[in-house]
């Protein structure tokens, strides 16, 4: 199955990666203050900072730890970890994340970042237990329930991933993709009516997105609504015309209201994308 992570159940890392300027001590009677003060803002991530410069920068406050505190130095790390992961090195950012908790084991984000990272890398059960770590930490984290619930997702574990977006939600009702997510689990345990509120939710409170448009769709497949559910998998595919899911469900939907030809046409479509496509929608509860 295709990555669910465009359904909104990861939380970009440089949203939630970002550490406060003022937790980075400047040096005192410091000629070269203003450019240390900057170096900070660069490794922070202020103004939209390109990762490269972003990682020169921590980099350079690393190299000079004698000027910083240990919780100092974790948030350098955390950041740079940050940065790597804005560059597709997901196991450079690790190591840094690494470093950071070992330096402040209490500092919760690099426990987060972690898992984001190594749900980057399709490594779950790692992503898992890292969110649970940064759980236990902080039980009130919302954005580490939202990214425990999608490496649920990928794991096929809705019921689970439901329960961590109830918790999102409690925490974070306004958290990206966080509806969303719940819709997609929601809709695939049967949950068809609490999932359209959701969807609805989603659709309304934000821009909208392929993801759910494709959740949307697939309850009004459930429900029969073919008609409905062609026009949300069509908006989908407006959006991401090589979203799978949303062909072969509009696939199935034509096929149901008669529409052999085209059926099949969406349906060839999708598993020429997604050799496994058809498997999914039978554990979905769809034929």
């Amino acid at each position: 199955m295709k990555l669910r992570a465009s359904a909104g159940a990861i939380v970009s890392l440089t949203s939630l990666l970002v550490a406060m300027l003022p937790a980075l001590p400047a040096v005192a009677q410091n000629p070269k203050k203003d450019n240390y003060l900057r170096t900070i803002g660069l490794c922070s991530g202020l103004d939209r900072t390109p990762a490269d410069a972003r990682v020169a920068a921590c980099t350079a406050l690393i190299d000079a730890g004698q000027d910083m505190t240990p919780a100092g130095l974790a948030i350098a790390y955390n950041n740079r970890g940050n940065a790597y992961a804005a560059k597709g090195d997901y196991d450079g950012a690790i190591r840094d994340f690494d470093r950071s908790i070992e330096l402040n084991p209490t500092y919760t984000k690099p426990f987060n970042n972690r898992g984001v990272a190594y749900l980057r890398k399709r490594e779950y059960d790692r992503a898992t237990d890292a969110f649970d770590q940064a759980i236990r930490l902080n039980p009130n984290y919302g954005e580490a329930f939202a990214n425990r619930a999608g490496a649920y997702l990928k794991q096929n574990d809705f019921a689970r991933a439901a329960q961590d977006y109830d918790e999102a939600i409690r925490l974070k009702p306004n958290l990206d993709g966080v509806w969303s997510g719940r819709c997609w689990s929601r809709a695939i345990l049967g949950e068809l009516q609490a999932a359209l509120e959701d969807c609805n939710k989603a659709l309304q409170s934000g821009p909208a997105n392929a993801a759910t448009y494709d959740s949307r769709g697939l309850i009004y497949l459930k429900t029969g609504e073919l008609g409905a559910a062609i026009a949300d998998y069509s908006s989908a595919l407006r959006i991401d015309p090589k979203l799978a899911s949303a062909l072969y469900g509009r696939g199935l939907a034509k096929l149901k209201q008669g529409d052999k030809a085209g059926g099949n046409i969406d349906m060839a479509a999708a598993k020429a994308i997604q050799g496994s496509i058809g498997d999914d929608f039978t554990r979905y509860g769809v034929r």
